[in-house]
């Protein structure tokens, strides 16, 4: 199977080349339609923050990799990308790899799951605007079922590996219950707006967000339904939140050892969180000393984000144990679309048929009377599979589309079943 794919990930290029490659949903559809048949016959992107990868079946015998490099890199007017900031596939190396990126074993952050939804998605898009095809299909199978597994199967996504999310990790274990508590997030950048959204995902009751620019804090309370306070005044109300989760730029801390004492005492010194998540700290880590205030800030949450990739890391073996085994079920599947044994496989399934009709029949008829029966039946099975055993030689002997091909041979492996009959041969 001559599958190419090349690659452009947090490996290989500076933040600033991948997002200068980034697509989005637009322009996938846009390139898919520019390149399909041309230089594709179809093919799958997939583009995130962290990676632009274009695995493609080539139109043409003659497609290289520096075609398709070429054709992204005119496509998006990018310059400064080079040979070396491209990581290049082909055949069954472009789907473990692809299969690597669905388990996440290839991810900045190793389990991150998010990228199984990103890959279901892509596919989805490149069905949409028919640029998947019977292969391709049969691969995004593969690639989901190894995703699912290595979810179900392995620890590869469990515990947080980012500040973000320990943070509210950490809160969960405190309070069983988010649904019934509140929350107010100060600071509404790249950190706080992650956080934010991980206390909203986890069901948190009341959700508030404060900044500095009162506008960014807008725009992220109506992302997530949340209500905004003035940063100048947040601290008057402080006593109203369960949970503070500071993540600011700012150089100096922002609330006190004695802003939390106030607000604990209007409070009636019900327990109150504390995740100081910025650099340098917003919250004075004399704060812990307070009676009923659980207190971390960004080192000890650094250490629960070690521990648990450390944990991942011990089951990325388990996950590539499970990619080799779906790795090996698709070629096998594949090697089954060649000519020879699916002649094999359907003469050798409508051998059984005759034999096991003839057993149950030939007490019917005399000694001398079995032999002919034999002789007869078995003419008749190779009259009737001789037609259908010279198209199936004519699809692998034509040299046209291989895809066109195996969409055939496949077609008459499911009308008669003859997967599910070899494995009972097995």
């Amino acid at each position: 199977m001559n599958l190419l794919a090349i690659s452009i990930n947090h490996k290989t290029a500076p933040v600033e080349l991948r997002e200068a490659l980034y697509l989005n949903h637009d322009e996938i559809v846009s390139f898919a339609e520019n390149t399909k048949d041309k230089l594709f016959s179809e093919g799958l992107i997939v583009s995130t923050c962290n990676r632009t990868e274009i695995y493609g079946i080539p139109a043409r015998p003659n497609t290289t990799f520096t075609d398709l490099q070429n054709t992204i890199i005119n496509y998006k007017s990018v310059t400064g990308l080079k040979s070396e900031h491209f990581q290049l596939f082909q055949s069954s190396e472009a789907i473990k790899h692809l299969f690597s990126v669905a388990t996440g074993i290839d991810s900045l952050l190793i389990g991150d799951n998010q990228i199984f939804k990103q890959v279901k998605d892509s596919f989805q898009l490149a069905e949409d605007s028919h640029f998947a095809g019977f292969l391709m299909k049969r691969i995004f199978d593969s690639a989901i079922r190894a995703g699912k597994r290595a979810i179900t199967e392995t620890a590869i996504s469990e515990g947080a590996v980012t500040v973000s999310y320990a943070a509210v990790q950490l809160i969960e274990k405190i309070f069983s219950n988010l649904n019934k508590k509140s929350a107010l997030v100060i600071g509404a950048g790249e950190t706080g707006e992650i956080a934010a959204k991980h206390l909203k995902e986890r069901g948190i009751g009341k959700l508030a967000i404060t900044n500095r620019t009162l506008e960014r804090a807008e725009k992220l309370a109506e992302k997530l339904q949340a209500k905004t306070l003035p940063f100048t005044s947040f601290k008057n109300f402080l006593h109203e939140y369960d949970i503070v989760l500071s993540a600011t730029s700012s150089e100096n801390l922002i609330i006190t050892k004695d802003d939390i004492k106030t607000s604990m005492k209007k409070r009636n010194y019900n327990a109150c969180v504390f995740m100081d998540i910025a650099i340098p700290r917003d919250i004075d880590p004399e704060a812990k000393s307070i009676d009923y205030v659980f207190y971390n800030d960004i080192d000890s949450l650094n250490i629960i984000v070690q521990q648990n990739l450390s944990k991942r890391k011990e089951e990325i073996p388990k996950v590539e144990k499970i990619i080799d085994e779906e790795l090996n079920s698709f070629l096998s599947w594949f090697n089954s679309l060649e000519a020879a044994p699916t002649i094999k496989t359907l003469r050798d399934y409508f051998e059984a048929v005759r034999a096991e009709e003839v057993d149950k029949n030939k007490n019917r008829f005399s000694p001398e009377d079995q032999e002919k029966l034999e002789i007869i039946t078995k003419r008749i099975i190779n009259k009737i599979l001789h037609h259908p055993t010279v198209e199936i030689k004519k699809f692998s002997e034509s040299g046209g589309n291989t895809d066109e091909a195996a969409i055939k041979i496949s077609l008459i492996r499911e009308l008669f079943d003859l997967d599910k009959n070899g494995e009972k041969e097995k």
